[in-house]
């Protein structure tokens, strides 16, 4: 006589779900075939441990394939039904068999499953909307950096460019009027490089906030209080050499950036980008500090951004001390930076040669 394990059954509009009562099934055989499903195997069920079969002939037609999972428990089977509906009866035979009963875990009426479908269809347009949020911000998000990138490279190349030009065609001269000739310029790209810091501080792109803030507000002291309050300094050959510099590096760094926009690398600028910044930023450092010891007579002198102090003591103190002061904090960042820089470099490098290898 052949075992019959407890069967719960439930449904939704397009599936049938059967909980077979078979704890540590083994041996699993279940097929549907004229629309009838056939399952046999080897468990322990209400008779103890033995080989426990059944059939069921479902009332309307089901699809052939059948999927089934089997827990230490049970063994859980889902049949696909051919049309959406809903069943009055799983079985073709009006009678219930006796070994078949509702499953109250998974029991829906056909109105409840009609609402569950309803919640997943709304869950599923949330999700889908949110995606498609979230798409759109990505998008404006790459758009923006892309341009941004952009601009700077056509700004630093026009400046590195321009210098180079007139270094071959003016020589030794051109070392002289590279303020008056290419300062527009580098106001603009070192004013727009404040977005960086905005960009690092609100997650935009993944870098740290203090390095970034560093260099932009390095480079922008150099510019503007150095360079741009001292007309004695308009013509010091430092000026070339600082800004020289400056663009040599932004020419690599750049483009790198607008390829990383769309998730696409070429394999040489990237090593250049994390490779020429290692003999140019400590040269930059350097000119930008010559530049600051040049400008300290100059504001001694001038008495320029000097703090007065009362009468009684009938002095005031120089803008120099805090150039002083700055050139201490230049071999701070100087050492910050270089060392954000070589843990990107060693991180970019190690993990191209795992991925070679």
């Amino acid at each position: 006589m052949k075992l019959t394990p407890l069967v719960y059954w439930a449904q939704r509009h397009e599936d049938i779900y059967l909980r077979v009562e078979l704890t540590d099934a083994q041996n699993i055989d279940v097929h549907v075939h004229e629309n009838v499903l056939q399952f046999r195997a080897q468990g322990h069920g209400a008779k103890g441990q033995n080989e426990y079969e059944f059939s069921l002939e479902f009332v309307l037609p089901v699809k052939p394939e059948v999927s089934h999972r089997s827990t230490q428990r049970q063994v859980n089977i889902t049949v696909q039904k051919e049309q959406r509906g809903w069943w009055e009866r799983l079985t073709k035979q009006e009678r219930k068999p006796v070994f078949l009963a509702p499953d109250f875990d998974r029991w829906l009426d056909e109105s409840d499953a009609e609402m569950e479908i309803r919640e997943k269809e709304e869950k599923r347009n949330r999700l889908k909307a949110s995606r498609h949020k979230r798409d759109q911000s990505v998008s404006l998000k790459t758009g923006f950096l892309f341009i941004y990138n952009l601009v700077q490279f056509l700004g630093f190349s026009w400046i590195f460019v321009n210098m180079t030009v007139r270094l071959f065609i003016f020589g030794q001269d051109s070392l002289y009027d590279t303020f008056h000739t290419i300062s527009d310029v580098m106001f603009f790209c070192q004013i727009l490089a404040s977005v960086e810091v905005l960009n690092a501080a609100f997650g935009i792109v993944k870098t740290g906030v203090v390095p970034t803030l560093i260099q932009v507000v390095g480079r922008n002291f150099i510019l503007f209080i150095i360079f741009g309050s001292l007309e004695e300094m308009h013509n010091r050959p430092v000026v070339f050499f600082v800004f020289y510099l400056w663009s040599a590096i932004e020419i690599f760094r750049y483009p790198f950036y607008m390829l990383g926009c769309f998730n696409t690398e070429w394999k040489t600028l990237t090593w250049l980008r994390y490779t020429i910044w290692i003999p140019l930023y400590p040269l930059g450092v350097l000119a930008e500090a010559v530049a600051v010891i040049q400008s300290i007579p100059i504001f001694d002198e001038t008495k320029l951004f000097s703090i007065p102090l009362p009468k009684s003591i009938g002095t005031s103190i120089g803008f120099s001390y805090v150039l002083y002061m700055y050139l201490v904090l230049m071999s701070l960042g100087l050492f910050i930076n270089f060392r954000h820089l070589y843990k990107q470099r060693k991180r970019r490098v190690r993990t191209k040669k795992r991925k070679a290898n």
